[in-house]
């Protein structure tokens, strides 16, 4: 291949003919011949008449410069000119493939398997052996080269890990490199960390390096907290250099349990700055719903930061009994519950009746006698509400729980034990006992300076032991526990504030509190805490960011939790302990985000290429359009174009205009295409921004009206495509949205309109057209844009298609709704949880609406999709089996347009006896 500067020439022997130009010029000016001039005497005679034709005496210049330039072009045309031609050096013997395999690879993990796919092919044209090995997932023996071929196979199964490659691995590697020479190319995910350099130095010690980097910068989030009682997410960047913003993304369950978007905040970088801050400010009950924060637009296991208990600050409410004096703040029990919730919990204070509206996790009652509102809180507990109650002179002069258990407290109570010198004489405060292993304060240590002058004591049964879960030094109860239903009641036989103890003044008042699960901890556990515990993985995140299940992982030791190294036998996801929860993240809270440094012998280049692009279909065209110019210009020359044929000039013109005009999709709807589309049905798909997948959805939709115009009554007009940003979505009777993997999100206008179409009776079918090869897109780049761009939707909440839907119905029976794909099930919104079987039907009562979405991944609009004569533009299936798999997806897309027109129509009675009669029941 020939190469001037941008464009290549495939074959360059034919520039050779360019040196002829100079003789064709010769050639041209003597084409037509010049005139002979002869004197005649007769000539005078002529004078007068004219002549019809004309010649010029000579050839102009202009004219011949067309001429020369369209026999150019085809010279041009016909030696293959290409734009960005890729030149890479010839490389000989074997080829080492490295990548990163990290998190941040995932980030534009097609682009790099597409850089490795053309690599394999390469090498296996020069008949170079390979070696492909990620750092994540290092070879037990080191490389092993083996034919190009056996390694395209593998491909598909290469995956980013949700962790980084630490140093050992790359040491490691650089112990088992082969003594043979080898070149390598090396794609690395561009963040800089220990051992890369030297590694590197080591494979150029083997041969040439290459490293190839994206331009894309690296962003995280290092975790999140609660700050001043805000939720805030710490987002880090590789590349300082510039100013910039991230936008942070909430995500939690709503009242319905179904996962959405619960807020978004922006985290703004000043210039050089590595990390910045997205505050969000939420009020508790959203707080306390969400479940991840991810960045905007970043699909890797860094972009994302499960929350766990540290964020869930419960909603307490505290009910005053009125005992402190006014004015005397520190004599009130409140003030001291105030002093150790306030941090780490949502405060509410009032009545009883006031509280219980608030829906509260926990009630905390100082000091409370008789309770008129008993009935309303032991409902309220339970359904699993915690009651903590603190003694005081109130309770300790009432008569509650004396003669029998009070349904508020959790143990009868002894009159007259408050005061020393009752029925127990004390002659010093007691300190408090060691907790036992069975009690929830287990492993608290005991200030020496806490010590009990005063309490209420219960009374001795053969239940008081169970019920007891803290004591004295002397074996006298001080805190109690019953549990009533779902929920529990704790009283702490001492007051809440220091009249009656020098608890409230400690530090372990607090750790009690939380270990009620009163309140949680706003900061990780401490490694005390962690030891001698077993965690299990409840989720756990892959290098995209995708949380799934944990199988049979095994449990985790606390001590591995205590300083987590994210790794194969620790992975970043949400892990359990009784009823706690800690979440470990693939980007540690202290991680700083640093570009690479490659050595000197390391040549550095970009991911993405430039694409070669064909010259030799624009070069002909040009010559096709300047020869076109050549007859006409010579048309006019001879005097042909005079009279009534000076019309053919502009015809012609406007001819080659029209067929090089470029045909593109309407820009927006005018007011005489609204009146069109809402008087008739129309099949419309979302415009996608990729031509060719929007030229098939378009194809797909005209195949499938030309069916329903045939088969059925409903006649629909030419599809159309659809802007989400600009046209009016009501007039559609439904939309076909083919889903891409870098297809842009909407505006939140846009989703606006389409949440309302939803709402008033569209339907949206999404197409992931990956065959659902996971399960709902689950781990295909189509998968899980579809999961980004139907987030911000109001969808309800779906299941596999059951087999006695009305779609299997609503035209056409049917129990298979394959496209181009066949096999994977389609999701539609599930159905009622009251649906019943109708009596002597074989399918249940659902006549009530329309489900709003269809999700597959079957690529239908490929399966319908037709050329401008009636031709299908795609195989389906082999032989007889694929037209009938194409027979059965043009009946699912008319089932479904009827479905959307006639609703649930078919769940009638008056179709009973056809129905049956066809089912052969």
């Amino acid at each position: 291949m020939l190469v001037l500067g941008p464009i290549g020439f495939t074959l360059p022997w034919l520039l050779w003919g360019l040196v002829v130009l100079p003789v064709l010029w010769l050639l041209l000016r003597a084409v037509p011949p010049a005139p002979i001039r002869r004197r005649f005497p007769g000539v005078a005679l002529l004078l007068g008449l004219a002549d019809e034709d004309v010649q010029a005496d000579r050839t102009p210049w202009w004219l011949l410069l067309i001429r020369m330039l369209a026999v150019a072009a085809l010279i041009l045309g016909f030696a293959g000119p290409v734009l960005n031609p890729e030149q890479k050096p010839a490389g000989q013997g074997p080829l080492l493939i490295l990548t990163d395999g990290s998190w941040a690879d995932a980030r534009d993990w097609p682009t790099r398997t597409g850089r490795i796919a053309e690599a394999l092919t390469e090498a296996g044209r020069a008949g170079r052996t390979v070696a492909l090995v990620s750092l994540t997932d290092l070879p037990p023996d080191g490389p092993v080269f083996v034919a190009a071929d056996a390694l395209t196979v593998r491909l598909p199964s290469l995956h980013p890990k949700p962790w980084e490659p630490d140093q050992a691995a790359m040491v490691g590697l650089a112990d088992t490199l082969p003594d043979e020479g080898f070149d390598t190319l090396w794609l690395s995910d561009g963040l800089a960390r220990d051992g890369r350099a030297d590694l590197a130095e080591a494979l150029a010690a083997h041969g040439q390096v290459t490293a190839v980097e994206s331009p894309r910068d690296v962003r995280a989030l290092a975790g999140a907290g609660i700050v001043d009682g805000t939720l805030t997410a710490t987002v880090l960047r590789a590349r300082p250099e510039i100013a910039g913003e991230a936008s942070v993304v909430a995500h939690g369950l709503d009242p319905t349990g179904i996962e959405r978007v619960l807020a978004r905040a922006t985290a703004s970088f000043a210039a050089d700055a590595d990390r910045a801050e997205a505050r969000f400010d939420l009020p508790p009950e959203l707080r306390n719903r969400v479940t991840r924060l991810e960045i905007a637009g970043e699909s890797t296991a860094g972009a994302v930061a499960l929350t766990d208990d540290a964020l869930k600050r419960r909603k307490v409410a505290i009910v005053s009994a009125g005992t402190g004096q006014e004015g005397l703040e520190l004599l009130s029990p409140d003030h001291y519950l105030r002093e150790a919730l306030a941090p780490t919990a949502d405060l509410i204070e009032g009545t009883v009746t006031d509280v219980l509206m608030a829906a509260p996790d926990v009630i905390i009652m100082a000091d409370a006698g008789r309770v008129p509102e008993t009935d309303a809180l032991l409902d309220w507990i339970d359904e699993g509400g915690l009651l903590v109650r603190f003694a005081g002179p109130h309770l300790a002069s009432s008569d509650v729980g004396r003669d029998s258990l009070d349904p508020l407290l959790p143990v009868r109570l002894r009159i007259g034990g408050r005061a020393v010198g009752g029925t127990m004489s004390w002659g010093e405060p007691k300190a408090l006992a060691p907790f036992s292993e069975a009690s929830p304060f287990y492993g608290l240590k005991l200030p020496p300076d806490v010590t009990v002058t005063a309490q209420i004591l219960a009374q001795p049964g053969p239940d008081l032991a169970q019920a007891t879960i803290a004591t004295l030094a002397d074996d006298t109860p001080l805190v109690t526990r019953r549990r009533v239903g779902d929920g529990q009641i704790v009283l702490f036989h001492v007051s809440a504030n220091a009249e009656w103890s020098s608890l409230p003044l400690s530090g372990l008042f607090v750790q009690m509190l939380e270990r009620l699960a009163v309140t949680s901890r706003a900061e990780r556990p401490a490694a005390a805490d962690l030891e001698g515990t077993t965690w299990q993985a409840e989720k756990v995140l892959d290098g995209f960011g995708t949380l799934g299940t944990a199988d049979d992982r095994p449990g985790v030791a606390g001590e591995k939790l205590a300083d987590p190294v994210i790794g194969p036998d620790l992975l970043p996801g949400l892990y359990a302990s009784g009823d706690r929860r800690l979440a470990l993240n693939a980007v540690a809270p202290d991680r700083a985000l640093q570009r690479a440094n490659w050595p000197a012998p390391v040549r550095v280049e970009g991911l993405v290429v430039a694409r070669e692009l064909p010259l030799k279909g624009w070069f002909l065209t040009v010559a096709l359009i300047l020869l076109m110019a050549d007859i006409l210009a010579a048309l006019a020359l001879g005097g042909r174009l005079r009279g009534s044929r000076a019309g053919v000039v502009p015809a012609v013109v406007l001819g080659v205009a029209l067929a090089l005009a470029p045909q593109g999709a309407r820009a927006e709807q005018d007011d005489a295409a609204l009146v069109r589309e809402a008087g008739n049905v129309v099949l419309a798909h979302v415009m996608t921004r990729d031509a060719e997948t929007d030229r098939i959805a378009e194809a797909g939709l005209w195949g499938l009206s030309e069916v329903l115009f045939a088969r059925t009554s409903v006649e629909p007009v030419e599809p159309v495509g659809v802007n989400l940003e600009t046209d009016e979505l009501s007039v559609f009777t439904f939309l076909y949205w083919p889903v891409t993997p870098n297809q842009p999100a909407p505006s939140p206008q846009a989703y606006a309109k389409l949440n309302r179409y939803l709402h008033s009776g569209g339907m949206i079918l999404f197409d992931t057209r990956d065959a659902d090869l996971a399960g709902f897109g689950a781990s295909t780049p189509e998968g899980k844009r579809l999961q980004a761009l139907a987030a911000p939707l109001d969808i309800p909440p779906l299941e596999p298609i059951p087999k006695d839907h009305v779609l299997t119905r609503a035209f056409y029976l049917l129990q298979d709704f394959p496209g181009r794909y066949a096999g994977p099930p389609i999701w539609v919104e599930a159905a009622p949880a009251d649906a019943e079987q109708v009596e002597g039907m074989p399918f249940r009562n659902l006549n009530d609406n329309v489900t709003p979405v269809v999700i597959g991944g079957n690529d239908w609009a490929a399966a319908w999709a037709v050329d401008d004569q009636g031709r299908q533009m795609f195989p389906v299936g082999r032989g007889l089996g694929g037209e009938r798999q194409r027979e059965i997806a043009y009946r699912f897309g008319v089932n479904l347009v009827m479905h959307v027109l006639t609703g649930n129509y078919k769940s009638d009675q008056v179709h009973v006896p056809a129905l049956l009669e066809r089912l052969g029941q």
